[in-house]
């Protein structure tokens, strides 16, 4: 994974249940990971920035660790942590000061000190004097003088940040190589490949990966630079139908996932190829429609379907007769754990975020919707619709303004019609297409806008 050469790497680690996380969202100012009062929320590694008094630093939060158990899925956090480790400059070690030093985080310091990567530790939950009075067993971990914080409070943080900085080394000022990123969502529904398919087109294990359905509960964002253009990543929740979504913490990671569709340019909606197109797919995919992102539909485990069993224009036809409302975006066949169609998916990505922002000159769009509406003319309230101008007003999505004689009661179909006509004339591959209709100015009108 590439990142910025001008920001240290700064990892939290800790056992589960110490307020890693909780730390995390003081230190980005503002809540990406997930807060629970309960072990295990956190399982991915999340990235954000710190600035402090014109300091910079990447940040990592960390699943709890825990190096003693062989349960797979904690076994697969502790990946990630040591990867996290390894790739930081400097790590905060986060301990309970209300709990002293636990057996846990003895051997957590013994792994701390093996890397020989410079710790901080972090005695959270100092809320008040009889926790500040707890810190003295706490030198026994070994690894320094504790700072007491409290990540719920904000106390002691600026200590920290003063520790970090002074531990870090200083950055170059260096252009990121590949420019300003292409913010991607990857969503879809649980256990359909999400995170195996970030981790094909990472080319590492940047995102935890289990069997299990609902593995992923945070929208972890992965930072990597592919033939020079560099992309943000958000392997975000599997969302279930609505009717299976009890448990909070599960509701939380939805809502997230929902957040990531709006700060994204492009969402692969990831389907699984061997279950074909599910009544959750359409949902999905109508969230992504509705926030106005650029779409790429995914058809992940291609290569669990038997060789010759179905073509790919089979399975495209069955996606446009199930998904209407998606027939603009390209689709992609992949397999994640082959790695096959990773390098077609970057160029589809690439075309579709440039379709997303291009602007077209108001004459052509003006000419292409007046020619649709002389092909198939209608009339409201008794007067044929006549078109004055059109003009695009935004990108990402392309949205045009169209000035008409009578901007009200224009039937859906209709404006769907014109929506094709631009898409035939331009393109826009892979981006819905917005019209907004707005009353056009009488002669009278213009002609005393040019007197004036």
């Amino acid at each position: 994974m590439a990142r910025d050469a001008r920001a240290p790497v700064i990892a939290i680690v800790g056992r589960p249940n110490v307020g890693k996380s909780t730390l995390f969202n003081r230190l980005v100012g503002r809540r990406r990971a997930l807060v629970r009062d309960v072990p295990g929320v956190t399982r991915d590694r999340l990235y954000g920035q710190v600035t402090f008094e014109r300091w910079q630093a990447t940040v990592i939060d960390t699943g709890g660790f825990d190096p003693s158990s062989e349960e797979p899925l904690v076994e697969a956090v502790r990946r990630q942590v040591l990867v996290a480790v390894e790739e930081a400059d400097v790590v905060v070690f986060v301990v309970d000061a209300r709990e002293g030093a636990t057996a846990l985080d003895h051997e957590i310091a013994s792994i701390l000190r093996r890397t020989g990567r410079p710790v901080v530790l972090a005695a959270n939950k100092v809320d008040g004097p009889a926790a500040a009075g707890s810190l003295a067993e706490l030198y026994a971990l070994g690894v320094g003088d504790p700072v007491p914080v409290s990540a719920e409070h904000g106390r002691g943080v600026a200590e920290l940040l003063e520790g970090l900085r002074e531990l870090a080394p200083a950055g170059a000022a260096a252009t990121p190589p590949g420019g300003s990123p292409v913010n991607v969502a990857v969503i879809g529904r649980p256990n359909v490949g999400k995170s195996s398919l970030v981790n094909a087109m990472v080319g590492a294990e940047r995102v935890l990966v289990h069997e299990a359905p609902g593995t992923t509960r945070d929208a972890v964002d992965t930072t990597l630079v592919y033939e020079g253009r560099t992309y943000v990543l958000v392997d975000t929740a599997g969302i279930r139908r609505k009717g299976r979504v009890h448990e909070v913490l599960e509701k939380l990671a939805v809502v997230m996932a929902l957040r990531s569709l709006e700060r994204c340019q492009v969402a692969l909606v990831v389907l699984d190829a061997s279950e074909g197109v599910a009544a959750q797919d359409a949902h999905l995919a109508g969230y992504a429609d509705e926030a106005g992102r650029a779409s790429v539909i995914v058809v992940n485990k291609w290569d669990l379907v038997p060789r010759g069993l179905v073509r790919r224009a089979e399975v495209v036809e069955q996606i446009r007769d199930r998904l209407p409302f998606l027939d603009y975006a390209p689709v992609c066949f992949t397999s994640a754990v082959r790695g096959e169609g990773v390098a077609e998916l970057f160029q589809t990505i690439d075309r579709v975020a440039a379709e997303a922002r291009r602007r077209l000159p108001a004459a052509a769009v003006t000419e292409a919707v007046r020619a649709a509406i002389a092909r198939r003319p209608i009339s409201l309230s008794g007067a044929p619709l006549t078109l004055q101008s059109a003009s695009q007003v935004s990108v990402g999505p392309p949205t045009f303004a169209l000035r008409v004689n009578r901007p009200v009661g224009i039937h859906f179909s209709y404006e769907r019609y014109l929506v094709k006509a631009l898409r035939h004339t331009f393109g826009l591959a892979g981006s819905p297409i917005r019209l907004s209709f707005r009353k056009g100015t009488t002669p009278r009108a213009r002609a005393r806008g040019v007197r004036r």
